[in-house]
């Protein structure tokens, strides 16, 4: 019998029984979920009870009927139902009032009516005084993990193969069942949903078919590929006059959740739905996924604060399909879960867990570090994973005597020192939710940490260490890090990997991941996307000299101003100008201008052009080219955003 085989739902059976009793006020029941989360299966299986229980039970199918009084009458037929079951109620909507004014209230008072749809009630069902204390709303959300399992157990899945459809469904009753008839039928269950066609078509077929216009198609698509969508990103996506309809919609779809910082929809609906627009049209795809990665980014670059955590986390989202997919989709199906500021009193505590994972003397040197710095500390909201940021150089004591940083340091100094203000970014400490590097928590806290770290500031290179590097290997192959060296402490070898952003700069870097999210790939950078070592400041002072006297050389490619000689001297021009607005500025501008950008024939030309004593144009002309390298040295070490940078 169908009711033996029903599973879940238990609180909205109890609020059913409770008003076929009479233990509740509350006899009329709203029922709402997104198509195929189980209305229909829900409200046959009230049924059944309410027939059991010896109740006259009327059911009506709101997809079958013409939204008029007349039609829902017929519907009902002459009985006068102790229950009424409506389906579809979705379809209805043009007799909702006079359901709300004429009929449920001629029903008798002990009679229960349970309305099942697709959309939450209208507020007048839940704002009007007298309506409120007699309404029950029950938005249907996923099977959790037992009852998915129980329900492919009485489809007669076997016990080997559950767990993997389980993995994939997400709960959705919908995919449960075609799932189930895929294994029952002796066929393998799909590694991911993008295998298994034909699913993908029986859960999209009505998401897709409700979309009113192809902007509406295109605001999907958004929803699916980002992790959270707002109406400035539908404005990027599916244009100005569009995003503000094209929200609302969304927002009312019953299978997206508003959230305080933007919309977002059920787990299983997103990966449908990105397999679904990835198989229609993979490059147009993958072109809302660069214009998604880039609005991220943006963000992220500007962002300071708890909003620069948010944007991290949705750049890590954009990577949920890389070599720790597994570990991203766990932490999702456990709920809202963030990266946040650690709370001082808890790293105690956190040191303590440092030590017996690691040993006593990383415990000490995590405290000593968080001492000093505290503000290098976050953790995954609620305590549950932490990670530890050390910005150096300092020149405190924890740098010599933490034996991991100083060696770290130690490498820097020898292989490519650090010019004046340039720091690195060393992400020295990192625990999950057990405690280890290894569970899906510190993968969590790792990522989100170290991306709002490194795009957070202008960094010469960025670390990290790790004492499982069997584990963390293939991800940090997969950034393009490679490993730099390794240092014991507590008798365990703590392996370091690194990237020199001076080299493979952090825009070069995005870029990467931008391919690598979408086509895969590992390993270190391309050649032709890394630059040559920094320069010194006495070598860079030179290359400036260089770069004015000979236009097209190549003594400044590869640095900030440019990867080719045609940028260079775009970069350098722009640069000249920009001395316009320092104090005096326009005289050393113009000496720049005659000498090097539209140069006389000679020196001494150039000076009578200025109107200026010989011995005054060279005092003026060494002063420009002066403010012009450290103008260009401060940007090029990161100190400030200058003019010089291609393409501004």
């Amino acid at each position: 019998m169908r009711w033996r085989s029903f599973v879940g739902r238990a609180a909205e059976v109890t609020r059913f029984d409770d008003a076929l009793a009479g233990r509740t006020s509350r006899r009329v029941l709203f029922v709402h979920g997104p198509g195929g989360i189980g209305k229909t299966t829900l409200l046959l299986h009230l049924r059944s009870r309410a027939r059991r229980a010896g109740r006259r039970v009327v059911y009506v199918d709101g997809q079958e009927l013409r939204p008029t009084a007349e039609d829902f009458v017929g519907a009902v037929g002459g009985t006068e139902p102790q229950v009424l079951l409506v389906d579809g109620y979705e379809g209805l909507g043009a007799l909702d009032g006079w359901l709300r004014r004429d009929l449920v209230p001629a029903l008798p008072a002990e009679a229960v009516v349970v309305l099942a749809g697709r959309d939450p009630p209208a507020a007048a069902w839940r704002c009007d005084p007298g309506w409120r204390a007699v309404v029950g709303v029950h938005l249907l959300s996923a099977l959790d993990d037992r009852a998915s399992d129980a329900l492919l157990d009485r489809a007669g899945v076997a016990e080997p193969q559950r767990a993997d459809v389980v993995r994939l469904a997400r709960g959705h009753p919908l995919a449960l069942s075609l799932l189930a008839d895929v294994v029952t039928a002796g066929g393998d269950v799909p590694r991911s949903l993008a295998e298994a066609p034909d699913l993908i078509s029986a859960l999209t077929a009505s998401v897709v078919r409700d979309a009113p216009s192809e902007a509406h198609l295109l605001g999907l698509a958004t929803c699916a590929k980002a992790q959270v969508t707002t109406e400035d990103l539908l404005r990027l996506t599916v244009g100005e006059a569009d995003a503000p309809r094209v929200w609302q919609w969304l927002r009312d779809r019953p299978f997206v959740s508003a959230r305080p910082q933007g919309l977002m929809p059920h787990d299983l609906t997103r990966e449908v739905l990105d397999a679904e627009f990835e198989r229609r049209s993979p490059e147009r795809y993958r072109g809302l996924h660069r214009v998604i990665h880039d609005h991220v980014v943006t963000g992220l670059r500007a962002a300071t604060g708890m909003r620069r955590q948010s944007l991290a986390q949705q750049l890590a989202y954009l990577h949920r399909h890389g070599p720790f997919s597994d570990q991203f989709r766990t932490v999702r199906a456990h709920g809202a879960i963030a990266v946040v500021p650690a709370r001082p009193e808890r790293l105690p505590a956190v040191a303590e867990r440092i030590g017996k994972q690691i040993g006593p003397r990383s415990a000490a040197i995590a405290r000593e570090w968080f001492a000093a710095r505290p503000e290098g500390a976050s953790e995954v909201a609620g305590g549950r994973g932490f990670a530890y940021h050390a910005l150096c150089p300092t020149g405190t004591d924890q740098e010599r005597d933490d034996p991991v940083v100083r060696e770290i340091l130690g490498h820097v100094a020898r292989t490519a020192p650090l010019r004046p203000g340039e720091q690195v970014d060393i992400a020295r400490f990192l625990m999950g939710e057990d405690g280890s590097q290894t569970d899906r928590v510190a993968v969590f806290a790792g990522s989100v940490s170290s991306l709002a770290a490194w795009c957070g500031r202008p960094l010469a290179w960025a670390f990290i260490v790790t004492v499982a590097p069997s584990f963390w290997g293939p991800f940090f192959d997969y950034l393009g890090f490679r490993e730099v060296l390794s240092v014991t402490c507590d008798e365990r070898r703590h392996v370091v990997y690194g990237n020199d952003w001076r080299r493979f700069p952090l825009e070069a870097w995005l870029d990467l991941m931008n391919e690598r999210e979408q086509y895969g790939g590992s390993g270190p950078p391309p050649p032709e996307m890394t630059r040559p070592a920094p320069l010194r400041r006495e070598d860079f002072a030179a290359a400036v000299r260089s770069a004015l006297q000979h236009p097209g050389g190549d003594a400044l490619v590869g640095t900030a101003l440019g990867d080719d000689p045609q940028a260079v001297r775009a970069a350098l021009e722009r640069a000249v100008d920009a001395l316009a607005d320092k104090p005096r500025g326009d005289r050393l501008r113009a000496v720049l201008r005659r000498t090097y950008v539209k140069p006389a024939a000679t020196q001494e030309a150039a000076a009578e052009a200025l109107g200026l004593p010989f011995s005054t144009y060279r005092r003026h002309l060494a002063k420009a080219v002066d403010e012009l390298t450290a103008g260009l040295w401060a940007a090029e070490t990161g100190q400030r955003s200058g003019s010089v940078r291609p393409g501004e």
